[in-house]
Parts: structure tokens; sequence; C-alpha cells
């Protein structure tokens, strides 16, 4: 057919646009699956913007979503005149006379390119193809997508074809009304009405030249050209825009000298609320799928997922409840203890003079007030003692006022702040996630992202060594001094903890009693028999993941962990030994309801049930032993009803600046930890800041309310019976209380045959960690 054509340049000429509408056809057909999905007509009529992902409770209520609100429509009638003159000087001088793609700047675009001047040959329609239909990414990539420059190709004739569909659906005013939409700013901002009021506090129809050169400058590069992080390089693109304006005639000389001689002045007061519902719970979805959405082509803020999680809104509702009620309690004894006087102190007690400064250096706004100042500390100071209004936490309702940055960094460094959770062994489901007192005020979360010292909640780690390695809960350590010698970093050193009350009793005790009662002097001792570097194992193996420094001081808690990481690993004991990775997310699906995935409890063996059972009946000596610092727990009368049994663990660091509780029922495990965001604010007594009166009250609590619905399926009870034989004796009678009941034959497995209550001893102060402190 083609030996037809005698002109030998026509016949090529024929031959290479019969293969290019060859290859078109392929590629709107998707021949052989190669080529991935093409937009019909009916896509480009009815474009589908990005669709934002729901999140529900396990008992089905709606807890937050996720979503662009920015890109809300706007009509163009409402767009500044200054906006559109700036896009298409800069982005498509002949917008108006092309159908969709401009081959003139497509074909000059490449020569500049080979010339080494990289320049981009894209309409305003063409990128208004990738911004619409970006949500089907996933569905666009056939297998040719594997084959390099090929793939490049295939994706730019894909491009153009659906530029062409556009332009034949739509008006060129409406292109630009659809493109100013869905065009994305950086930093999750998409459309223009979420720009100007980023940017500018303004509404797209009151931009300026100079204000929609530096939006429109942006597109090239929204990182690099940021005003906010970059206002140089912002300057600089926008005065390119401003120039390309003036070329054009959209602006006249003065204009553009006016306005590329004027800084930038921004105006950031514009609070955006890009999702509804924002939470702790909503950010800690967000993180716990993040791995997933990479891995399975997801995006939670344009998919329409439907995401069902673990948590119990009535639990959650319980426990949001039980926080409000302590913590406004605990603060208002802050407040008390420390009066006029400014509660930020090194460990002498001393005040810290420059906390304020180091304060004020951390904030985002410090360098950009020290680059404009030039280093004027005088004027920097200025700026942060001018007062301005605002709005602040307070336990009685967010309230308005009028405050200096000074101002604010002082009343939030005094405010307590909290964290907590609650965990069902069993399943690996979470029910309760607290990650602070106010996530409109504090974003950062104090279950996971936050870690600070355990202080005695750590102790049982270094018992559970001892037990799973020949020691029972009856062996017996004496209360008495201990000195440590070894060797960090290998430098020689020396451990001498103190108890809490820098008194030793000298009375022997089984190592339940000293867990129970939290006793410093014992704990060291076990650590030095058992071994350090062996504790850190055992916290490892059981669910810790935060580096663990192995000294001897580790086993009274010396390092950082978080709540989620303590929980994870007491739950442990409860479910037989088998160590969890907690599930938060139970399945998801699409629009219609159908199930894109699900996800099932993970677990690996890590202790024997029976060291796991000993456990459980040594966290009960926090209840049942002398002076057990689990005791404050008698004043919730809603526990104790029936035969129920309640193990658990308090810790205090250093200077009362930790307060932790972790609480063990028959079903649940729940982590509570209670301070200061900065570490140098605190308590400064056992009565006023230890574990036992921070976070074991918000636990009391908490479980009174789970224990009075019925609903929730929670019931009274003792823990549970041996899982396996026991083979170790454990029933040891202690001083003053009733000796536990439950019957041992060494060959089967032992009966309880009563669960007794004891009678309720006098507590004593619970052990806070002993480094540096207490160190000598």
């Amino acid at each position: 057919m083609f030996r037809e054509i005698r002109n030998r340049f026509l016949r090529f000429l024929v031959i290479f646009i019969y293969f290019v509408i060859i290859f078109f056809c392929s590629i709107e057909l998707n021949f052989l699956w190669l080529f991935g999905y093409s937009p019909d007509m009916q896509d480009i009529k009815t474009p589908v913007l990005s669709v934002g992902s729901e999140v529900f409770t396990a008992d089905g209520k709606l807890i937050g979503q996720y979503y662009k609100e920015n890109r809300s429509p706007v009509d163009l009638k409402h767009i500044s005149p200054n906006l559109i003159n700036a896009l298409i000087s800069t982005e498509d001088v002949r917008f108006y006379s092309h159908g969709g793609v401009d081959f003139y700047s497509f074909f000059t675009s490449m020569v500049s390119t080979a010339k080494g001047e990289r320049r981009g040959g894209s309409t305003i329609t063409q990128q208004l193809a990738k911004n619409l239909f970006e949500t089907r990414k996933r569905k666009s990539q056939g297998f040719i997508r594997k084959v390099p420059l090929i793939n490049t190709v295939v994706y730019k004739f894909k491009e153009w074809l659906t530029a062409f569909k556009i332009e034949h659906v739509y008006s060129k005013q409406k292109i630009l009304e659809l493109y100013f939409n869905t065009v994305p700013f950086g930093n999750n901002t998409f459309g223009i009405k979420t720009a100007t009021l980023k940017y500018f506090n303004k509404q797209p129809d009151q931009v300026s030249p100079g204000e929609a050169a530096l939006l429109i400058g942006m597109l090239k590069a929204t990182s690099s050209y940021n005003p906010i992080r970059n206002p140089e390089r912002a300057t600089e693109r926008r005065n390119t825009v401003l120039g390309q304006m003036l070329k054009n005639g959209s602006i006249t000389k003065d204009q553009y000298t006016s306005s590329s001689q004027s800084p930038i002045k921004l105006d950031l007061s514009y609070v955006e609320e890009d999702s509804h519902g924002d939470s702790y719970l909503r950010r800690a979805v967000e993180k716990w799928l993040d791995k997933w959405c990479k891995d399975n082509g997801y995006d939670l803020y344009e998919d329409g997922l439907k995401i069902y999680t673990t948590i119990d809104s009535r639990m959650q509702q319980y426990a949001e409840e039980a926080v409000a009620e302590k913590m406004k309690m605990l603060q208002k004894r802050f407040y008390n203890l420390w009066g006029n006087k400014n509660p930020w102190r090194d460990s002498k007690g001393v005040e810290i003079k420059d906390f304020i400064l180091k304060n004020e250096q951390k904030l985002p706004i410090y360098k950009l007030l020290d680059k404009k100042f030039g280093g004027d500390t005088v004027k920097i100071s200025e700026y942060f003692k001018t007062k301005k209004r605002m709005t602040v936490f307070t336990w009685h309702g967010e309230q308005d006022t009028t405050f200096s940055t000074i101002d604010s960094i002082k009343y939030y460094a005094k405010l307590l702040n909290t964290g907590m959770m609650t965990l069902e062994p069993s399943t690996g489901k979470i029910k309760v996630w607290i990650g602070g007192i106010d996530h409109r005020f504090f974003n950062y979360d104090h279950v996971n992202q936050s870690r600070r010292q355990a202080g005695s909640t750590f102790k049982p780690f270094a018992y559970l060594t001892a037990l799973d390695n020949g020691y029972t809960p009856c062996d017996k350590f004496t209360d008495q001094p201990v000195t440590i010698k070894y060797k960090d970093n290998g430098k020689d050193e020396v451990w001498q903890p103190n108890n809490a009350d820098f008194h030793f009793s000298y009375q022997e005790m089984s190592l339940r009693w000293a867990m129970g009662k939290s006793v410093n002097s014992i704990t060291a001792q076990l650590t030095e028999k058992v071994g350090w570097d062996k504790i850190v194992q055992y916290a490892h193996k059981c669910g810790i993941e935060s580096p663990l420094k192995s000294v001897p001081s580790v086993s009274l808690g010396s390092n950082d962990v978080s709540v989620y990481e303590m929980v994870r690993a007491y739950s442990t004991f409860l479910n037989k030994g088998q160590k969890i990775d907690p599930l938060l997310v139970t399945k998801i699906t699409d629009q219609q309801g159908n199930v894109i995935d699900e996800f099932e409890l993970k677990q690996e063996k890590v202790l024997s049930e029976e060291t796991a059972w000993l456990m459980l009946y040594m966290f009960r000596g926090g209840m049942e032993e002398p002076g057990g610092t689990s005791q404050a727990l008698w004043e919730y009368p809603g526990l104790w009803k029936k035969d129920n049994q309640i193990g658990g663990k308090t810790g205090t660091s250093s200077d009362y600046v930790d307060g932790w509780y972790m609480g063990i029922t028959k079903d649940l495990v729940t982590g509570v930890w209670v301070g200061a965001d900065d570490r140098s604010v605190h308590f400064t007594s056992s009565e006023t800041g230890e574990g036992s009166h921070t976070a074991l009250p918000i636990f009391g609590r908490f479980m009174e309310k789970v224990y009075a619905d019925p609903k929730l399926g929670y019931t009274y009870g003792p823990f549970p019976k041996p899982w396996s034989k026991i083979t170790k004796n454990y029933n040891c009678p202690s001083p003053h209380i009733a000796t536990d009941t439950t019957e041992v034959d060494s060959t089967s497995n032992p009966i309880d045959t009563t669960n007794v209550i004891p009678t309720p001893a006098a507590s004593t102060p619970e052990n806070p960690e002993t480094t540096p402190a207490n160190q000598k």
C-alpha cells in the first residue's frame, strides 16, 4: 500500500502518521492490557475529584474523616483576573488558540531541553488532565510502565488524548475553573481558594498582581518556591512571573515595578481544618496505615476508603471522662503546689533562668524573626512581649484572652498532660487511645510518639527475667544497701540506689512482696544476680522496641519508653506468654462496601505459660502484699464487687517528673502516663507526684465506668487459672495478710479453691526511679 506513494518523504510521513494512529488507538483501547486505563468521554463529562475516607469505631460510630476540603470548588467569576493572567502568561500563553495540545510549544521545549535549557511544554489543559485524573493513576499503568522511555511516550500520548477530550467537552473558561480548583500548591494544599487563604488570608478574588505571581510561580516547584521556607527563591520566581505578565500585556510597567520591588507580605493567621474530626485517634490510624497505603497504592485523602478500627466508642468515652475528671484535679493540685513560683527547675530545685528564651528559640517563627531583624535580640524580644488576642486551652473550655508569646509559653509549660491506652490481649485489639488532654491545642501524641522514663513500671522485667531463670516468687532477699560496680563505655562506675524514703528496713522479703512494694534495693540485688543485659533482652522480647541502655539502673526504669510499648509488653503476660502486634484497624472497604483488606492478630510465643501466669500472680502483689503500691485502688468501690482481682504496677521517675500506672484485669491491660511536656516541670513530693497519686486514679475511675456498663462485656472476676502445670513454689505466706489458698500439687495443675480479696494494708510511698538524682 505504502509503495504506491512515489514521493519518499511523503511515504515515510504517511507511514509515521499511520503508526502514530495505530499507537493512539492501542493506548485508547488498552490493547492487550499493555497501556493501562484511559479516561473515556463519560469520565471527562463527570470527573470524580478526590473522595475522602471515613474512620469508624468497632461499634460503628463515625469518628473522623480524611479529605482535602481545599478541593472545594470556587467559580471562575470569584477568581481574580490577576491569577488568570499570571497563569496564562507563565504556563500557556497560547491557551485560547490551541485545542488542548500546543505542538509548537512542545517541539520548542524539546529543542530547549536538548540545548540544556529545560522547559516544560505542557498546556494548562494537559496539566488539568494530570490533576483531574490523578486518582486513577493505579489503573492508568499497564505493563508498558516497566519499559523505560516507551513508558514516557505512552504517558505523554495518553495525556494528549485526555487533553483533546477535555477541550471537546469544556469551554476554555470551564477548563480554567477546573484547573484552579485542582492544582496542588504543596503541603496537602489543593485549589486556589485554600492557597490564597493559607498564604494571604484572602479570598481568590482579592489578590494583587504580586500575590498572584507568587502563587502561580509556586506551581513550577511547590517546595523550592515555598514563600515560608524559601522566601528568597519565592521572590525571585515571583518576579519572573511578573516579567511574563508584563511581556504579555497583563500588567503595566508601573505595576511590574511596584510589585517586583515589594517584599513578600504573608498573612498566616488563617487556621485551616483540613479534615473533619481530627483527633489523636484519627492521626494514629493514619500513621498505622501509612505503610499499608504505600504498599497498596492508596491515598487516605482521595480514595474514599472506609476504615474500621478496634476502638470501642463507649470505652473511649469513659476513658476521656476519667481523664478529664482526674486531670482537672491534678492540675489544680499542681497550681496550688507552685502558686506564683515558676515550676521549671533543675535536679537541685533551682529555677532554670533561660527556660523562656530556650522555648522561644524552639518556635518555628524564631528563625524568621532572627533573619528579619538581623539577629537583633532586642527586637526579637519585643515581638515576643507584644500582646495579642489568642484562644487558649482551659479545663473550663477554650477561652479567648490577650497573651504575649512569653505569656503563652509560661501558661502552657505549667499544664499537665497524659497518655492512655487500653488493649484486649486475647484479641490484640486496642480499645482506648488517648494521646493527650486536647488534640486541638496539643498535637503531640503521648501514646506512641512520646517516650518518657518508665520508673518502677519497668521493674517487672527484672522479676520476669528472674522467674524465667530459676527463681520463684517465694525466693527471699533482704532490704539493705547495695553497691554495684560496673563499666559504662569502658569507664568504671559505682551504683548505690536508695529506697524512696532513703530508709532500709533490713527485713527479708519474698520477690512477690518486694515487687508489690516496689523496693529499689531488692530490685537492684536481683538485677545484679540475673544481669542487666539479660533484663534488656527480656524487655525487648516482650515488645519494648525503644533502645535501652544496658546499665544496672535499667530495672528501675531509667530508659525512655512509650505507653504503647509498655501496654504491648505487659499484654504478653495476660496472653499466655505470646507477644502481640496490637491491632488498631480490622478491615478496610471501598465506597460500595467491598472488602479491600482485613487484618488479623499476629503473635509470637516468647514466654512459657508458666512464667506468664506467675507474672500475673506477681502483679497481684501490688494489691495483696503489705505496702503494695497499687492499694490506692481500694478507694474505688466500683472495682471491688464479687471476687474481682486487679494487678498492676506504679511508676515514678526521678524528681516526680513522670507518673505511670500499668493496670491489669482478667481481660484488659491499660497504661497511663501523666506529666508535663517539659521534663523540668514537675511535682515535688511523693504525696503529690508519684504514679499512685497521678496516673493510678485515672485507671481506677476508668475501670469503674467500664465495670458499670454490662453491655461492654467486661465483667468482674479473678485472674485466669494457670494455663499449664506450675512447677515453682509461689504459695508463700506474707506477713499481716491472709495466705493465698491456691493449692499446688507437684504432679498436677493447681486448682484455685477460693479467691480471697485481702484486707487493705497500709500503703507506703512508691519508689521512684533512682537515676540520676538518687545515685551515689
